[in-house]
């Protein structure tokens, strides 16, 4: 299971813990197009990417902004929502074809309870996350445009193939037009 081989990057994973994950993990395909989650609904799962591209995104002035992407081998969810058991602010949905592994939030805390060195692997992921976040933050307050495409291709190259372009220049937050002018120029 690739969530395994990724996990065991992070920490030993004991034959208890991969029988205890082949048990709760939920393997699940989900078509190009597809909310995971919607905003005010409450976010119960994170999931892992075996295969596909997901993206989050919300509302501001009737305008769609991307907040992320995610792609293979990374971990998605809506972390506030997640974390703080409130209402999810953006929606989740899948911009290719997906094979996804789901684990809710309850099995996720039995996890940590029952197996302590997965409570490694969460603040890990936690961590990265935190990470990107005041990076993506310092990014769209200190980078040009250009700067900020520049990274995005550098840190995920094949996104620029996969997504639509309105999405990733909501994401940089430019216009389609000025992501086309910087496109040609680099």
């Amino acid at each position: 299971m690739p969530l395994l081989q990724h996990l065991s990057t992070i920490i030993s994973v004991s034959d208890e813990l991969k029988k205890q994950l082949n048990t709760i993990a939920k393997h699940i395909e989900v078509a190009k197009g597809k909310h995971l989650l919607e905003i005010n609904e409450r976010c119960d799962c994170i999931y892992f990417i075996k295969k596909g591209l997901l993206r989050a995104y919300y509302f501001d002035d009737g305008k769609e902004i991307t907040n992320w992407f995610a792609q293979e081998n990374e971990f998605a969810t809506c972390f506030y929502s997640f974390i703080a058991s409130k209402s999810a602010f953006e929606n989740i949905q899948t911009i290719e074809d997906c094979e996804l592994i789901q684990l809710s939030h309850n099995d996720l805390q039995k996890l940590y309870i029952s197996f302590p060195e997965t409570e490694r692997v969460g603040r890990i992921i936690t961590e990265n996350y935190y990470i990107k976040l005041e990076e993506r933050i310092l990014s769209l307050q200190f980078k040009t445009a250009k700067e900020r495409y520049e990274k995005l291709t550098k840190s995920k190259p094949t996104l620029i193939q996969r997504a639509p372009l309105g999405q990733i220049a909501a994401y940089l937050g430019i216009t389609q037009e000025t992501l086309s002018r910087i496109r040609s120029e680099v």
